[in-house]
């Protein structure tokens, strides 16, 4: 299974979201997912934000070798499951993907209304950062549980 991550800039949330969700694949000994992450406004081979960065390294994730890239077509098509920060980036998602394949990961994981959503961080200060982080992780958590919910039970 491929999931693929989507924000604006593929620098912020989706750096730390693909390193926390293969920290948590890799926990749960869920080798068979692959995660990558995408941006609906990415410059192609930018590297990850100073302050995702930094608030990686406190978490013991490097993201030194992140470098942005744009959703494509082809990215999408790679894709089994398109996780967006906001309903925004599910909107772009939707004109590359097919529906069933796209979803915001705050849905994904149960929540509703703002609280799906995963605010920007871009712009911020360090605690922005950490809280992005923390609700990011929060979120991924629940996609995991979701995940092998799903393959002991054979749904999807």
């Amino acid at each position: 299974m491929h999931i693929v991550l989507v924000c604006t800039g593929n620098t912020c949330r989706t750096p730390m979201a693909e390193a926390i969700l293969r920290a948590l694949v890799a926990e749960r000994g869920l080798s068979d997912i692959v995660v990558s992450s995408a941006g609906t406004g990415a410059w192609d081979g930018a590297p990850a934000s100073e302050g995702a960065y930094l608030v990686a390294i406190e978490k013991g994730l490097d993201l030194s070798a992140h470098r942005a890239r744009l959703l494509t077509p082809e990215v999408a098509e790679s894709a089994d499951l398109i996780l967006t920060m906001s309903r925004s980036h599910r909107q772009h998602a939707l004109g590359v993907a097919p529906d069933e394949k796209v979803h915001m990961l705050g849905e994904y994981a149960g929540l509703s209304g703002e609280a799906a959503e995963v605010p920007d961080p871009f712009g911020g200060d360090i605690s922005d950062y950490r809280e992005t982080y923390h609700r990011l992780e929060t979120m991924l958590d629940a996609v995991v549980e979701r995940l092998a919910r799903e393959r002991t039970s054979g749904e999807r």
